[in-house]
């Protein structure tokens, strides 16, 4: 990539990729988009992907390695979005980002390290001069995100507490996340992350339970508002809750699992519900 040569990581999700694409064109002003890195594939890093794709016909795609034959057939099992209920538009790569290599945007090389646990095909991107990192999901200023091998019975506690000490050894200066503000604060937030992680891979049901809460919560900010029916239909159709619930809660059925859980966004101020309707906030 030339100096002048055009760069996004990840692309949010679908539901926002008309946003996605209007604040793309409004950065470039008048320019291609030249090249798209994904960190990962999880639905909200790369469901803009095709709206992208067809904006800026041009535009190259990298994803990592792990999941490239999932996503050159398009397999939407292997890729996880069947399973949690959500959505991405398909889309098609050009190379791959590799771990262990190192990319030259904007004139300075970035490093593309691997970086499982809350995906294992993870990669986050570092720049070494004035010591960036692109973290995806792997650190946020306040955790980091749900470490889903785990809930399908993959040991990934682990994985989460050495990605943790790779970023640590890179001794980035500044973070950008995959969500939430950039933040400098990266040893308070490498301690808050180590923090939830010793207490999560103490109780994993516990993390199991927050998982639940956090598909439910991203569903009600793609849908905003969901009928009761569809809402029980979403929740008996959407495999990962059964899997859960068999592994981690299989003495409660999951109607009630997921009454719970609906309460407790409501409770937290994250939603409204009545007998008929439930409102996203």
């Amino acid at each position: 990539m030339g100096p002048d040569d055009t760069v996004l990581v990840d692309s949010g999700y679908c539901t926002h990729a008309a946003q996605t694409v209007a604040l793309v064109e409004t950065a470039l002003d008048g320019r291609k988009l030249d090249l798209l890195l994904n960190t990962h594939l999880h639905s909200d890093h790369c469901g803009g992907n095709d709206a992208l794709q067809r904006r800026f016909p041009e535009l190259e795609i990298r994803i990592p390695p792990g999941e490239a034959s999932s996503v050159a057939c398009w397999d939407e099992n292997a890729l996880t979005y069947r399973a949690t209920g959500q959505q991405c538009p398909r889309f098609h790569f050009q190379a791959l980002l590799e771990p262990g290599t190192a990319l030259r945007l904007g004139g300075l090389a970035w490093e593309v390290h691997s970086a499982p646990g809350h995906d294992p095909n993870s990669v986050i991107l570092f720049e070494p001069v004035s010591r960036t990192l692109l973290s995806a999901d792997a650190l946020w200023e306040k955790g980091f995100g749900v470490v889903f091998p785990e809930l399908l019975g993959e040991p990934s506690f682990d994985d989460v507490a050495a990605t943790l000490d790779l970023i640590e050894r890179l001794a980035p200066l500044t973070v950008i996340p995959g969500h939430g503000p950039a933040f400098t604060s990266v040893a308070d937030a490498l301690q808050v992350a180590r923090q939830r992680l010793t207490r999560q891979a103490a109780n994993p049901s516990k993390h199991a339970h927050h998982a639940l809460k956090v598909l439910i919560k991203f569903k009600l900010m793609e849908v905003q508002s969901i009928s009761r029916a569809e809402w029980r239909r979403w929740i008996v159709e959407t495999p990962y809750f059964e899997l859960v619930r068999k592994r981690f809660f299989a003495h409660e059925p999951i109607e009630q699992i997921s009454g719970e859980l609906l309460s407790e966004l409501v409770f937290a101020g994250a939603a409204t519900a009545s007998d008929t309707q439930i409102e996203n906030l």
